[in-house]
C-alpha cells in the first residue's frame, strides 16, 4: 500500500497514546483524518483543536460521508477495539483498507533510518531522550512516543525531511514485529503481557524475533540484564549497557537536589552529565539514548547540554508539588520492577521522610501473575493504599482482586480505597512524601489531590 495515494485515515480507538501520535502524523502530511474513541480525553480534545474529527458514539451513522464513500480511505485500528464493534464491523465487510496501527508505522518507517526502543519498561522515557537529543541538536527526525514530552507536550515530533524516525517499539500483541529497525535497543525484558503471550518463554521469542529484525549491518543496544537473559539464543553482534558490568556504564552518581549527576563512560567519556529527571533507572535510560545519539553523530557538549534541558514525560516521575513539607510525585509504574525502581529512588532522595504510596493495579491478569511481586515492591513504602483493579481491555477473573496484594504486603499500614474516597482518605495520613502509581485512571486523583494540599 502506498500512503501517498491515500485521501483520508480514520482511525478506531484515536485518543490511544500510539493512535493520537499517528493521527497527528496524517493530519500534519495533510490527510483528511477523523476517528472514534469511547470517551473524551485530554488527547482526544487535542486532536480536536487540531481539526481532527472525533466522535464518541460506535455508531455507523456518526460517520461523515467522505469516509464512507471514499476507496482511498484508510482505516487504522488498535487491538483494544473489540471484534464487537460496529464501526469495526462495518469497515471489514466494505472494501476498505484496513490496518493496525504497528503495520501504518511500520509502513512510515521502512523508508527511513529508524531507531526503535523496545522493552517491558523504560522504552518511552528512553525513546523521548533520544528524540530530544534530536530535536534539540538540530538533528532532522520525527519521533513517535508513547507518552507526552514535557518539553514539548506531545507525543509526536516532526521532523521537516523525516530522514530518521524514532519510534517506542511496543511489545503488546507483539507490534514491534512489524518494525526492521536501524538501531534497535532493548531496556528490559521482565514478564509483563503474559495474556498475550501466554508464558515468559513465548515473550523471549518475540523479543529475539524484534531483534533479529534489526538490518544485519545495523546496531542492536542491550541493557546487561536482557543480554544476559538472551545469551543463549542471541546470535547477532550488539553492545549493552548498565549501571555497571557493561560496554557502555555510568561512573561517579552523586545527587545533588533532585539532579542525578554521572559521567558517560563507553568508546569515549562525557563528564558531569546532569539529568534533571530523577531516578536510577533514568541514568539507564540516558546511558542507552545518549550511545544512540553519539552514533549519529552527535557532539558530547550538544548532548550534555540537552540532557540537562530534558524534562522527562509526564506521569513518569513527575513532580506534582515540590514543597518543603510535602513533596508529590506521579508515576506511571505498572510492572513490580518499576515500582521497585520508583521507590528505590524515592527513598534515595528523600531517605528520611515517610513514603505514601497509592498504587492502581492494572489489568486482572497482571494482578494474579505478579501480585506477590507487587505486595514485595510496595512494602518498599511507608504507607500503601491500593485501589481496586483497573480492567482495561479485560474481564474479572473470579477471585481476582486487589486483597491478593494487600495480604502478602508486609507493612502494618495499609489500606484499600476507591477513587471516590479521596481526598477525604488521606485526612488521616501524615502524609511527606506521596506518589500516586499506576496506568489505570489514577491520574484523575491528581488534580483532586493537588488541590486538597494546596
Amino acid at each position: 500500500m502506498n500512503l501517498t495515494q491515500l485521501h483520508s485515515v480514520y482511525f478506531l480507538g484515536i485518543g490511544g497514546i500510539g493512535m493520537s501520535a499517528l493521527a497527528k502524523w496524517f493530519k500534519h502530511r495533510g490527510f483528511s483524518v477523523a476517528g472514534y474513541d469511547r470517551s473524551l480525553t485530554p488527547l482526544t480534545r487535542s486532536l480536536e483543536a487540531l481539526g481532527i474529527e472525533v466522535h464518541y458514539e460506535d455508531n455507523i451513522s456518526e460517520l461523515s460521508e467522505k469516509y464512507i464513500e471514499d476507496s482511498q480511505t484508510l482505516v487504522v485500528y488498535t487491538p483494544a477495539i473489540p471484534s464487537s464493534s460496529k464501526l469495526l464491523k462495518f469497515f471489514k465487510v466494505g472494501r476498505f483498507q484496513i490496518k493496525k496501527r504497528s503495520e501504518v508505522l511500520g509502513m512510515i518507517t521502512q523508508d527511513n533510518f529508524s531507531i526503535a526502543i523496545a522493552g517491558t519498561h523504560g522504552k518511552t522515557t528512553t525513546s523521548s531522550m533520544v528524540a530530544h537529543v534530536m530535536y534539540s541538536s538540530a538533528k532532522d527526525c520525527s519521533a513517535f512516543v508513547g507518552g507526552i514530552m514535557t518539553n514539548y507536550d506531545s507525543n509526536l515530533l516532526m521532523g521537516d525531511q523525516e530522514t530518521v524516525v524514532v519510534v517506542e517499539a511496543d511489545e503488546f500483541d507483539r507490534s514491534f514485529l512489524q518494525l526492521s529497525p536501524d538501531f534497535s535497543v532493548v531496556t528490559s525484558l521482565d514478564p509483563d503481557h503474559l495474556d498475550i503471550y501466554g508464558n515468559a518463554e513465548e515473550m523471549t521469542e518475540s523479543y529475539l524475533a524484534f531483534i533479529d529484525k534489526t538490518y544485519q549491518r545495523g546496531d542492536i543496544l542491550l541493557h546487561k540484564d536482557v543480554s544476559s537473559k538472551l545469551s543463549t539464543h542471541l546470535s547477532r553482534k550488539h553492545r549493552t549497557y548498565g549501571l555497571s558490568g557493561a560496554h557502555i556504564t555510568a561512573k561517579n552518581i552523586r545527587i545533588e537536589g533532585h539532579k542525578f549527576i554521572f559521567d558517560y563512560s563507553g568508546a569515549i567519556d562525557i563528564k558531569n552529565l546532569r539529568l534533571a529527571f530523577p531516578g536510577f533507572h533514568n541514568v539507564e535510560n540516558a546511558l542507552a539514548a545518549i550511545t544512540v545519539v553519539l552514533d549519529r553523530g552527535i557532539s558530547s557538549d550538544l548532548i550534555r547540554e540537552a540532557i540537562e534541558s530534558y524534562q522527562g514525560v509526564k506521569r513518569r516521575f513527575e513532580f506534582i508539588l515540590d514543597q518543603s513539607d510535602l513533596i508529590f510525585i506521579d508515576d506511571y509504574a505498572h510492572h513490580p520492577n518499576e515500582i521497585d525502581a520508583l521507590l528505590k529512588s524515592v527513598k534515595k532522595l528523600y531517605p528520611k521522610k515517610k513514603i505514601t504510596v497509592i498504587f492502581q493495579p492494572h489489568l486482572f491478569t497482571r494482578t494474579r501473575d505478579f501480585h506477590q511481586e507487587f505486595a514485595e515492591k510496595l512494602s518498599l513504602a511507608d504507607e500503601i493504599i491500593l485501589l481496586d483493579i483497573y480492567p482495561a481491555r479485560e474481564e474479572a477473573i473470579p477471585g481476582v482482586d486487589a486483597h491478593l496484594i494487600l495480604d502478602n504486603i508486609t507493612k502494618v499500614n495499609k489500606k484499600i480505597a476507591s477513587l471516590d474516597d479521596f481526598p477525604m482518605v488521606l485526612e488521616d495520613s501524615q502524609v511527606e512524601v506521596l506518589l500516586t502509581v499506576g496506568a489505570g485512571n489514577i491520574d484523575t486523583l491528581v488534580p483532586i489531590i493537588k488541590s486538597f494540599y494546596t
